[in-house]
Parts: C-alpha cells; structure tokens; sequence
C-alpha cells in the first residue's frame, strides 16, 4: 500500500524522464542519420497498352519524385529503385488524363512522398489498323519523237497501309506516275508509293507494303524512224605541230525519218557531215555543218549540227643548255658561280619549243644580302612563254664564291 501511494506520487517525474528518453533518442539518431528532403528521378513505365492501341504524344521517358526520409533510406531508395508508372490498361481511342503513380518498397520506412513531376498525363490514344489499297498507275508525257510506248508491266497491284485509324482513314488512293517525257529507250525502275488525301495531299505518319512498285515500260520506235549517230567529215592537214584533239557534233545522234523504211534500214548506224577542211588550222574552230543525206531520208528537227574541234600542238622535251646568270649582288663584291653553265630541260608544245630564244629561258642564281664567303644556292629557272613548263634542271644546285672586288692599281703618268 505504500509502495502504490509512492508510484502514485512520482508517476509523473516517471513519464518526465520517460519522454527525456525518447527526445534525447530521437535527437541521437537524427543527429547521425538526418532527414533529408531529395528529388530522385525515376523511369517511367506504361501498364497495360494492347498491341493494337498507340499513344499519340511523346511520353517522358523519366519523371521526378521528390521524398522526404532520413539519409539512409533516401540512399536505399536510389539503390533499390522505385517504381513510376501509368496503367492503361483495356483504354480505348480517345484522351484522358492519367495518374502517374508510384511504388515504393515497403520495408524501406519511414518514407515520406512530398511531390510527383509531372503527377499526370493528359494522354490520347488511337487504334492502328492495317487496310489494303488498289494502286492507282499513271504514265506521264510523251516519248522522243519517233518513238512509240510497248508493253508495261507493274510488280504490284495493291498495297498494304498500317497506322493509327485517324490516319489510314484519310487515304483515299494510293498513286504512283512514271514519267517517260523523251524518253528514247525502255524504262526498268523502282517508283515510291504516294498515299494521298480527298484532296490530294500525301498523309504522313503511315506505313506501306510495299513503299516502291517496280515497273518496266518498253519504249519503241516507229516504222520508217531510226536514230543515228552523226560523224563529221574532215579534210586537209592542221598546222605543222598541231592535231586535232576531239571532235564534237551537237547532237551528237539525230532522228531520221523515210517512208520508205528500208531506206533508214540501210544506213551503218551514222550519217556524214558535209566536208569540213582543216588545212593549217591551229586554234579551236566552232562551226555549223549540214547533213549529207540519202534521197528520200529526212532529219527530224534541225537538219544542221553544231562541230567543236579543238586543235591543240604536239608536245615534246627540249634539253637546254644555259649560263647561270647572277643577279642581286651587293656593290664592292664580285662572285664566282660553279659550274656556269646548267642543263635545263623543258616540257610543252612542239612549235613554241621551236621558237625558243636565250631569253625566254634563263637561270638565275639571287645573291641579295649575300656576304663574302662560300654558298649554296638553288637556282631559279624563268621562263617567259607560259605554255611551258620545267622538268628538271641539272645539277639542282651552284656554289657560289663571293669576295670582295679587286681594286684597280693606277700607274701614275711621268713627268717629262
């Protein structure tokens, strides 16, 4: 009974130190392992989507979940990884503003969710669906002159679209055009597939199977046409020194045309130019030429032909022999140059070799700045006609002695 009266009279000094206790513990604890507020990103994940069903906006591919916990479970958090997802699941086309939510593990405690970035999605869902299209085929513009279209042949009829419903449903067609404008030979090649709109546009964001359809379109001539090539006819000699180095009609080929198709059959595959003479031409020459023609066979269109000739020299080496002129030395020096003389050797047209004086083709050796002593020196080689050009020089190299110059004696004249 005493014992109960003295509990009594001091349960409250007991429930004091009882809560001392607690503080001075929480406060130790805290002290080591404080509270910390931190932002951890988080990977986002979808739940739920069906095979046939595409969300329309780009979805972030993280998202910032700020928690409130001590330092040790903020970093077990970072270690084990939480959750952040989005379910939907059984959503059809549509839009809807959807929770991101997330999991923490739950013998990671005490945590605390302060805040989710961003906490919803406003999302908008469509369905894909696959439909099958005709491919619409056109031939646009005409072939050359002389010319007629054969057989054509498309690898494919039909094309498969996939893509969200709200734009397979805009196709209307699906096109493809094969331009043969002069076209002058049969046309084997691979054309892209175009899905287009009520009114005409291309709609993106849509698959197709296949995207390009091969088509080979045969092209064909008419009877009594044939296309030739054109040779020019040339006479007489160019200048001594000189060839011609390319000769070019334009066009080069022609359409001929006869009523009588044997006519066309018989020709080698080329028709002449009228003579074009040459004789002593060395420059380029530009000239309009007519067509020597069989009776009865006519061009299609112009029935002259532009010829370009270009006449160019024969080109050729020419070993010279040159003295090493001196040039920039100081007054009061005078220099000795061995050797003298050089070997030069020189590449270029045959008639400018020709006509090559001592001149247009010397040997330098600069001795500007140069002091009294033994040098080494790389000559120079000018040469003034610009057609040609240096090949070798022989030695590369010159030693020049510089010294100071003899200064005359002067004998004096005797008195008579």
């Amino acid at each position: 009974m005493r014992f109960m009266r003295w509990l009594v009279k001091n349960v409250s000094s007991f429930l004091l130190a009882f809560l001392l206790a607690i503080i001075v513990w929480i406060s130790a604890v805290t002290s080591s392992d404080p509270n910390l507020e931190e932002v951890i990103t988080v990977p986002l994940e979808v739940i739920g989507q069906a095979a046939d069903i595409v969300i329309l906006e780009d979805l972030p591919r993280n998202v910032a979940v700020t928690v409130y916990a001590p330092q040790s479970k903020i970093d077990q958090l970072k270690a084990e990884n939480m959750r952040a997802w989005i379910a939907v699941e059984g959503l059809e086309p549509g839009t809807y503003r959807i929770p991101v939510r997330i999991d923490i593990p739950s013998h990671i405690s005490p945590v605390r969710l302060v805040s989710t970035s961003p906490s919803r999605l406003e999302l908008t869902f469509d369905r894909l669906i696959e439909q099958v299209f005709p491919i619409t085929t056109y031939v646009e513009g005409e072939p050359a002159v002389g010319y007629k279209i054969g057989e054509i042949t498309w690898d494919a009829q039909n094309v498969t679209i996939t893509g969200r419903a709200s734009q397979v449903d805009k196709v209307e067609t699906v096109e493809v055009a094969l331009d043969i404008t002069d076209a002058v030979e049969t046309i084997d090649t691979s054309l892209e597939l175009r899905p287009l709109d009520s009114m005409g546009e291309p709609v993106p964001d849509v698959s197709l199977n296949p995207k390009r359809v091969q088509v080979l379109q045969k092209i064909e001539l008419l009877g009594g046409y044939r296309n030739v090539a054109v040779k020019v006819v040339t006479g007489g000699q160019v200048a001594s020194g000189y060839r011609a180095a390319s000769i070019t009609p334009a066009p080069p080929t022609v359409m001929i045309f006869s009523e009588d198709p044997k006519l066309v059959d018989q020709l080698p595959g080329y028709v002449e130019t009228e003579p074009l003479d040459l004789t002593d031409v060395d420059d380029y020459v530009e000239t309009i030429l007519e067509l020597n023609l069989p009776e009865g066979v006519t061009v299609v269109g112009d029935p002259n032909v532009l010829v370009q000739i270009s006449v160019v020299a024969f080109r050729d080496s020419l070993a010279l022999t040159r003295d090493v002129e001196i040039i920039g030395l100081l007054p009061g020096l005078e220099a000795v140059v061995a050797p003298g003389q050089m070997e030069v050797v020189v590449y270029g047209p045959i008639p400018v070799l020709d006509g090559l004086t001592l001149r247009d083709v010397r040997v330098l050796v600069d001795l500007a700045n140069l002091e009294v002593g033994v040098h080494t020196i790389t000559p120079t080689v000018d040469i003034l006609p610009e057609d040609l050009s240096l090949e070798s020089i022989v030695p590369n190299a010159v030693e020049v002695t510089i010294a100071e110059a003899a200064t005359p004696t002067i004998t004096p004249t005797p008195t008579p």
